[in-house]
């Protein structure tokens, strides 16, 4: 079988990794791919975005599967245009995508189907929102309608931050279209999860659940990224509350989208705000979290091959999805100043060293090759996991790894999976070893 991944991030490298581990597979195609990529299968000079010339592409090298990383070309209809092309792909087509590309639609829709989430308005005249958030209690927060790559969400904490985040979103236009509307909503407390889940519009079946770090800086502090961290599985996702969000949630949510009709393919992302034992969701996203991803597929024990045919077929309840019983955590290692201002071209050294572990593997984000050098080409460079069988040690093997790759102004975070060991009281009735 031949495959085609589309995107460039480390999302997409970990796809590649993981679809080379299928025996289903003989050749795989990124477009437009980095250099991680390119060490499992063939780079092509084709964007994401460029429908035609993908599709084309996979006509003439007679391509047997499309997977689709990124939110944008999801939003933008490329199921659709591969589809009315006669070609196989993998990802929700641009009405289903909606759930991630519209804040102002996924909330309606939240609202409609009562899913739990936060109470919310939605403004485009900044007036009428600072009138708004003088009547309600800090923090509050303003999030973009639509894609702003995981940074278009501002949580206020004073009326200044709010005003400030109002007027760089709907007056600035610091993220364009996407800021025309904003969703003021209130401010969920609690502990952040994330539960993704693969569909075929008739069956859902959650994965295991993980945990992203968003704010840039330690102690979940500073602006939002587009993620720092994350680990797998998420031990406050325990088996009764994964059952609560099947029922109260991904059910609902499904059932919601038949009704909408819907036909959703693919994976399901819910970001969920978790207090008491009570989930609501902050989001939806129509596609595998990054760095989610980068944790959830080293422990996915069945063929993704497999699982893809299966939602694409209709036919996923026929299917038994395995995971490994183990753990696995990722540090992303971004470019210092990163979500804001940075400087790319920086060398990158210290790869060759975790090469040849198994248990091991930095996935590649904003990279690129030069003159034979590894440099820096993004904000969110590369994210180094490590799997294995307790938290300890898997924090252990990243973090070492980690302190052997280097670049100048390089920026991580130094308490990924630090959460799972500070409430003890929450864990007592398992050992360090265990978690």
């Amino acid at each position: 079988m031949k495959v085609l991944v589309i995107g460039s991030g480390g999302r997409e490298h970990a796809l590649v990794w993981k679809l080379a581990c299928s025996q289903k597979v003989k050749k795989i195609y990124i477009a437009p791919g980095n250099p991680g990529t390119g060490d499992w299968g063939e780079n092509i000079p084709i964007e994401a975005l460029d429908f035609s010339a993908l599709a084309k592409f996979a006509r003439e090298k007679g391509v047997d599967l499309a997977i689709v990383g990124p939110e944008e070309p999801l939003a933008r209809g490329i199921v659709d245009y591969f589809q009315e092309k006669g070609l196989r792909i993998f990802g929700p087509d641009k009405k289903a995508a909606q759930l991630e590309g519209s804040k102002v639609f996924s909330k309606g829709f939240m609202k409609k189907y009562q899913i739990p989430t936060a109470e919310y308005e939605v403004f485009t005249d900044p007036e009428e929102a600072i009138a708004y958030i003088k009547e309600k209690d800090f923090p509050i927060v303003i999030k973009a309608e639509g894609l702003a790559a995981g940074k278009g969400v501002i949580v206020a904490w004073t009326m200044e931050e709010a005003l400030e985040g109002i007027n760089s979103i709907l007056v600035d236009k610091v993220y364009g279209s996407a800021g025309a509307r904003i969703v003021v909503e209130e401010f969920l407390a609690g502990e952040e999860a994330t539960i993704l889940a693969f569909t075929d519009g008739k069956t859902i079946v959650p994965m295991l659940a993980s945990q992203d770090h968003k704010q840039v800086f330690d102690n979940d502090q500073g602006p939002n990224t587009g993620g720092m961290g994350a680990y797998a599985p998420a031990p406050i996702v325990d088996e009764a509350l994964m059952k609560r969000v099947f029922q109260e949630i991904l059910q609902p949510t499904l059932k919601g989208l038949q009704e909408e009709g819907i036909d959703f393919k693919g994976v399901l992302y819910c970001g969920l705000m978790i207090k008491d034992g009570v989930p609501k969701v902050l989001e939806y996203n129509v596609r595998f979290g990054d760095p989610e991803a980068q944790v959830i597929l080293p422990l996915l024990k069945t063929d993704l091959v497999e699982i893809a045919e299966a939602v694409i077929e209709g036919r996923l309840e026929e299917l038994e999805i395995e995971w490994y019983d183990q753990k696995a955590l990722c540090v992303v290692m971004a470019s210092g100043g990163y979500p804001g201002e940075y400087v790319t071209g920086k060398e990158i050294t210290g790869l060759e060293e975790l090469s040849a572990r198994e248990d091991i593997q930095v996935f590649q984000a904003g990279t690129k090759l030069e003159d034979g050098k590894l440099l820096t080409a993004g904000g969110r460079v590369l994210a180094v996991t490590a799997w294995g069988a307790s938290f300890r040690e898997v924090i252990e093997k990243a973090y070492a790894g980690v302190e052997k790759i280097k670049f100048p102004d390089a920026h991580f975070r130094r308490d990924i999976g630090g959460k799972i060991f500070k409430d003890r009281e929450k864990y007592k009735q398992k050992s360090l070893r265990e978690v």
